[in-house]
């Protein structure tokens, strides 16, 4: 690669030929603010507009100031970032900007954590002097997600987010002048969109723009009410990054801290997703079996790649893009839906509350989630199996209201039968994490052999698109991952177009899995972070004494004694849905 230099600040800086002044900035240790800028690095995928001006620049010899993000370092170049002029510049552009936001800070959302706000104090901004008319939108608030549009800044980082990390387009820029706007197509409402709930926008607006359905006031209420029972489920991922709302290194593995915070909050149990991903795997795996022995047998009713069916985002995503496809995905429902379906069936009967008494709520690190328990399909006259899913930051902000002082609490363990958990059931939380806790059960079911290591290496990793093929003792199983509903696309655009080599799939909406989840706190793009988090729950599913989920005692005894067997009559009911063809709905709503 060919290499340049150039003069930054009055330091000579080297760097590739085509690489921007910000990026080069950044090289040399100055760093220059910005608010349209994102980069996902792993992804090599890079927001850069230009559109805020917040990160302009001086370059010698040019009349305008640049905008550094989007202008391209050459030879000789000699540019100065903060002298008077270019601070005077930028302060007059945050100014502008303020000027057209609203003045809501103490109430809103993101108050602490905007973007916006943190410039303008680092600006020493006290005072508007720009006064006029201000753009003003309507509030779009969806299962899952709030558009609170007075507050775009028009960066377009969700734009990004959407159309190219995700492929989903629900959002891009409408309209021009005062009234743009990034929006759904047509403005209309993102529930009538093909908006998956993902929540990859949420986590990278840097205002309060676009923030997550906040249900934490609903369980504050549901626990002042002493009429009902209030249980709790947290998810494999949560554990891994709650700690970072706490100051702690990304990472760190909270779990005990975690069960003990809940239940400070008044849960009366306190349980682990982790249960239901080893249920999951009893049912899926079984499932999957199923349908090789029969594609073995020559059947050719059977539909082969089965894909995983864990992740909301990416069940919304194939509803509306692959109805044609519905019969592939397993019919297993998620271990969120799976823990209050069990919930609110066998464990209500056990403590003698019925259902409509038993208050569900789920920790979760999707916004998605918030989405799901509230599908039709997973209620029963009306009830819902889970009430109220909220995200990890909602649960840091939860306990910080509590003033639980979390660095200083025990740790503790999770209540049974429901919180007892293999390793398997934790790497749920990871790219590749599903398909290999099934592959550990799968495995043994088809050979009747033990399965001495039960690291799948291949399985792991953090490329968007990975396969490898498992030796099932001389059956080889041909497995599929994708990360991102980008990658998910391609895999799927392969199977109907009779590509695809797979015999087994796992999709997961977010970009590393439910470690980088929509609800997780902020990685702003930082990879590093998601493999810490990874590693975390790696070294959790290495430290059980059970690593694998048919062996776990409580899932044992729940099919002796409730739910006979998987796939049986009995679990197929509780544990098993459907899917839809949502296709139709955006052209409903165009009509």
């Amino acid at each position: 690669m060919e290499m340049i230099k150039l003069t930054i600040d009055n330091k000579l800086v080297e760097v590739e030929k085509g690489t921007s002044l910000l990026k080069a900035a950044r090289k040399v240790g100055i760093e220059i603010p910005t608010l349209c800028h994102f980069e996902l690095c792993d992804m090599k995928i890079e927001n850069k507009p230009g559109g805020c001006r917040v990160c302009v620049v001086e370059v010698d010899g040019r009349k305008n100031l640049a905008p550094s993000c989007a202008t391209e370092a050459t030879a000789g170049m000699v540019v100065n970032t903060h002298n008077i002029r270019v601070l005077n510049a930028r302060r007059t552009i945050v100014k502008l900007m303020i000027s057209d936001h609203p003045f809501d800070c103490l109430v809103c959302a993101k108050s602490g954590s905007c973007e916006l706000q943190s410039i303008a104090t680092k600006f020493g901004i006290r005072d508007i002097p720009y006064q006029g008319e201000k753009s003003t939108y309507r509030k779009d608030t969806s299962p899952s997600i709030i558009r609170d549009v007075d507050k775009c800044i028009m960066c377009r980082r969700c734009e990004m987010m959407c159309n190219e990390v995700q492929t989903v387009g629900a959002l891009s820029a409408v309209n021009r002048g005062f009234k743009s706007v990034v929006a759904p197509a047509f403005e209309m409402d993102l529930e009538k969109s093909p908006c998956t709930y993902c929540g990859q926008c949420v986590s990278v607006c840097p205002t309060g723009a676009l923030t997550e359905v906040d249900h934490s006031n609903d369980v504050l209420r549901a626990l002042s009410d002493r009429t009902k029972t209030v249980i709790v489920q947290t998810a494999p991922a949560v554990r891994a990054a709650l700690g970072e709302e706490f100051g702690l290194e990304p990472g760190t593995s909270v779990t005990g801290k975690m069960a003990a915070a809940l239940r400070r909050l008044g849960f009366k149990y306190v349980f682990d997703t982790d249960f239901a991903a080893d249920l999951t795997i009893m049912e899926e795996g079984t499932e999957l079996l199923g349908r090789l022995n029969r594609h073995l047998s020559g059947d050719s009713t059977v539909h082969l790649p089965m894909l995983t069916s864990c992740c909301p985002g990416w069940v919304n995503f194939f509803e509306h893009n692959f109805p044609d496809m519905l019969d592939i995905p397993s019919t297993a429902k998620s271990p969120q839906q799976m823990f209050g379906a069990i919930a609110k069936s066998y464990f209500a009967e056990k403590i003698g509350v019925h259902r409509n008494d038993l208050v569900v709520v789920s920790v979760m690190p999707c916004l998605a989630k918030k989405y799901e328990c509230q599908r039709d399909e997973f209620k029963v006259n009306g009830n819902p199996d889970v009430d109220f899913s909220i995200s990890t930051r909602e649960l840091a902000q939860f306990i910080k209201q509590a003033n639980i002082d979390f660095m200083d609490l025990p740790d503790e363990g999770f209540d049974n039968p429901m919180g007892e958990s293999t390793g398997a059931g934790v790497i749920f939380g990871n790219t590749g994490g599903v398909i290999e806790a099934a592959c550990r059960t799968a495995y043994e079911l088809h050979t009747g052999k033990t399965l001495e290591t039960v690291e799948f290496e291949s399985l792991r990793g953090m490329e968007g698109i990975r396969s490898a093929t498992i030796d099932f003792d001389g059956l080889p199983i041909n497995i599929g991952i994708a990360h991102g509903l980008a990658n998910a696309r391609t895999l799927l655009n392969d199977i109907r177009a009779g590509k695809s080599k797979y015999h087994a799939i796992e999709i997961m909406a977010c970009p590393g899995g439910c470690i980088g989840g929509g609800g997780q706190p902020f990685h702003h793009g930082n990879s590093e972070i998601l493999k810490k988090r990874a590693l975390t729950l790696y070294s959790e599913d290495s430290s059980k004494t059970i690593r694998k989920s048919h062996e776990n005692p409580h899932i044992i005894k729940l099919y002796e004694e409730y739910l006979g067997e998987p796939c049986g009559h009995k679990s197929h009911q509780l544990l098993h849905t459907e899917y839809f063809d949502r296709s139709d709905e955006v052209a409903i709503h165009h009509d």
